[in-house]
């Protein structure tokens, strides 16, 4: 019997074929990840797990789904983002790990500070503003949301944190904080309308609208966080906003506008080296 192989082995050598058939970028990670869900096995050990016939049935369909491009995290309902679990499921955009840099450069920025307060412009998730208070405790952290399906997936992460959590449109978000905050980060929509053909069906089809496409030019959002960041920021605050890679030099040209509101604008790489967030320093009045 010492030549048979485990059934976890088997089952997952399947899943991987079909995943990989269906253009799944990562097979057999994906595969691994959800008999690992499955059967509470660690991912690392899960290929001899023992695998009762419930889970099987549970795993193929999960297979299933992701071969039809439903988001991993979709199918496992929660996705680990830089030291934190964040819930997630239809209605919210999956945080990814090039938006975890930003938050890194936003945390270094506050961490010197004896109570920095910090604002959140499209919170989605609130994966950004869970991080904040997680790493920088003593951080008042402010988070705004337009989506309703998305703004109820972020009350379910920052229960209990203390973040001030708001549903509405961040271009007149905060009033009240006006002139005050330390720092403002943002993952805005970044997708031009016409890219609709070269966007993964994972994002496409599954995050929510109001999340992906921001005009011609995929900078309509952008535009709308620097003037809310201008407005809410004190004279040295800090801003960060993430982009599309291909908007390298379009997206710090949003912060280079006449009379001329910030300094040190600068882009900064992913962890691959590709374009992807451009931070700004509010002047003085």
């Amino acid at each position: 019997m010492s030549g048979v192989r485990p059934q976890a082995e088997r089952l997952l050598e399947q899943a991987e074929a079909a995943l990989e058939q269906a253009g799944v970028p990562s097979p057999r990670f994906d595969a691994e990840t959800l008999l690992s869900h499955v059967t509470g096995s660690p991912r690392a050990l899960v290929r001899r797990a023992p695998v009762q016939e419930p889970q099987r049935r549970t795993f193929l369909d999960m297979i299933a789904a992701r071969a039809r491009r439903v988001p991993l995290q979709h199918l496992t309902g929660t996705t680990a983002f830089r030291y934190v679990d964040v819930e997630v499921g239809p209605g919210v955009f999956v945080p990814r790990p090039e938006t975890e840099v930003m938050t890194g450069w936003i945390i270094d920025q506050i961490a010197g500070l004896p109570e920095p307060v910090v604002v959140e412009l499209c919170a989605g998730s609130g994966a950004i503003s869970l991080s904040l208070v997680h790493e920088v405790p003593r951080a008042r952290v402010h988070a705004v949301e337009l989506d309703e399906g998305a703004h109820s997936w972020a009350l379910r992460n920052l229960a209990g944190t203390g973040v001030d959590l708001r549903l509405g449109d961040m271009a007149e978000a905060f009033a009240d904080l006006d002139g005050t905050v330390d720092a403002v980060v943002a993952n805005p929509p970044y997708i031009p309308i016409d890219a609709w053909e070269s966007v993964a069906p994972e994002a496409r089809d599954h995050d929510p609208a109001l999340a992906l496409w921001s005009g011609s030019d995929g900078l309509d959002a952008m535009r709308v966080v620097e003037r809310v960041a201008r407005r809410l920021l004190r004279p040295g605050g800090v801003v960060a906003a993430e982009h599309a890679d291909a908007q390298g030099q379009s997206a710090p040209a949003v912060f280079c506008g006449e009379p001329p509101a910030w300094t040190q604008v600068r882009d900064h790489p992913d962890l691959a080296g590709r374009p992807r967030f451009v931070t700004a320093c509010r002047l003085g009045p």
